[in-house]
């Protein structure tokens, strides 16, 4: 008697279940499916630069995302077990546990992920199938018009060839399997407490005030777009500083994969075809393919985009001097408008585009500090990291990057244009007027 195919989804950064194409191959290619997250410790743990590689405010917007994916799974009669221990070993005693066949998970290149997998395939038996996909991109791999080695180190070069050549795929759709394939499962989400925070409330001034979880991402597209219709007006609104609704927010869901790339672009067509087309949408679009990019650099120059000469290996006179690093992470730096911001940042966990900008350029460009220790403050605190943005953002304005112009940003002149009111800094700064 043929035994039955068991597959185990193993979720990375792909926390959903629509348009998920490991998930769907697993439903189609197996009896009995179920899934696996890992609250793996390593990820609470303090980085050489001195900082958690998670804060609390992600660590929080985690927790209610893996909650809702449970939820969401198991109304298609899927079970998700959730491990707080290392990545490793909860998969090696699953698949032992319950005799696996198939392992689906979504590709990761960045080392610390490829390790995990290579230590988790060399301590498995051969038997084990692997099947990863590609599915965090809105330009899937296979269809570039060009091979990863030859990825443009322009932007507009890279835009203007996929936008010229590239259909953008459908998404997936998933169905539910029957209820006998639910197992039993007593594993538990983590607290923030078993992670290492203590409980926090929401500073109320946030500009970012979402829970974390598909249906939260969802309930965000109908109101972005649908509902008040501010997608028609997004370009306009974008450098905004104050608010919920300068702009869309789909960050934190698309970086821990709450919602993906293909499903706004498909609801940014929906909505173009049904309410109007205009600068503003193809702009999200426009933003959709800078983080593609991001990606693809990440892809292309391996751990180049960790180490300090960037990916074009460049020598600076990098300074490391640890009072003016606190003080930028403290907003008691020379400027009002850098110091309103990193305030915001360390209050909330989130950051306006325009703020980041600013704050890193101070960073590297004024300050001449190292770029990469910003960049490891900016991975612990912001709710929407995403190590290909972050990590390529932060050699774009340092310099070290994909900025052809190497631009360095005035922070009274930004103030001036973005802020002449002084409403954000007063927004920040007056709690330290005291």
């Amino acid at each position: 008697m043929q035994k039955k195919q068991k597959g185990l989804v193993w979720f990375r950064n792909d926390l959903r279940i629509n348009d998920n194409e490991s998930l769907t191959k697993a439903i189609t290619e197996n009896e009995t499916v179920f899934g696996v997250y890992c609250f793996d410790p390593r990820h609470y743990e303090q980085t050489p630069f001195g900082f958690k590689k998670t804060e609390q405010f992600r660590a929080q917007f985690l927790i209610e995302t893996v909650t809702q994916l449970k939820q969401n799974l198991e109304k298609l009669n899927i079970s998700l077990l959730v491990y707080h221990q290392k990545t490793e070993d909860c998969i090696l005693e699953i698949i032992a546990q319950n005799e696996i066949n198939t392992v689906y998970f979504q590709e990761e290149w960045t080392s610390e992920e490829t390790t995990v997998l290579e230590n988790i395939k060399s301590r498995v038996p051969a038997s084990i199938v692997f099947k990863a996909t590609f599915n965090q991109f809105l330009f899937h791999p296979e269809d570039l018009p060009f091979s990863i080695t030859m990825i443009p180190n322009v932007f507009t070069q890279f835009r203007n060839q996929c936008e010229k050549t590239i259909m953008i795929r459908p998404e997936f759709k998933v169905q539910a399997l029957s209820k006998g394939n639910q197992i039993a499962n007593e594993t538990l989400i983590p607290s923030l407490k078993t992670l290492g925070f203590n409980h926090f409330i929401a500073d109320s001034r946030t500009a970012f005030p979402f829970r974390g979880g598909e249906d939260e991402a969802l309930k965000r597209l109908r109101y972005y777009f649908w509902e008040t219709k501010k997608l028609s007006v997004y370009k306009l609104t974008r450098n905004g500083l104050i608010g919920a609704d300068f702009s869309s927010k789909f960050s934190p869901w698309l970086a821990n994969g709450s919602i993906s790339a293909k499903t706004i672009y498909w609801k940014i067509i929906e909505y173009e075809q049904q309410i109007e087309k205009n600068d503003s949408t193809y702009w999200l679009v426009f933003e959709l393919i800078w983080r593609d990019y991001f990606k693809y650099i990440s892809m292309k120059n391996g751990n180049s985009i960790f180490k300090i000469g960037g990916i074009l290996h460049k020598n600076y006179d990098w300074k490391t001097d640890e009072s003016t690093i606190t003080n930028w992470i403290n907003g008691k730096s020379q400027e009002p408008f850098i110091n309103a911001n990193m305030i915001e940042l360390q209050q909330t966990g989130w950051m306006s585009n325009r703020g980041r900008q600013n704050v890193a350029s101070y960073f590297a460009k004024n300050l001449e500090l190292d770029w990469r220790i910003g960049a490891a403050y900016f991975e612990a605190m912001l709710i929407d990291y995403d190590v290909h943005s972050n990590y390529g953002n932060w050699m774009y304005v340092a310099g070290v990057g994909n900025d052809p112009r190497d631009r360095k940003f005035n922070s009274k002149l930004q103030a001036e244009n973005y802020d002449r009111q002084s409403k954000f800094q007063n927004l920040w700064l007056q709690q330290q007027l005291f």
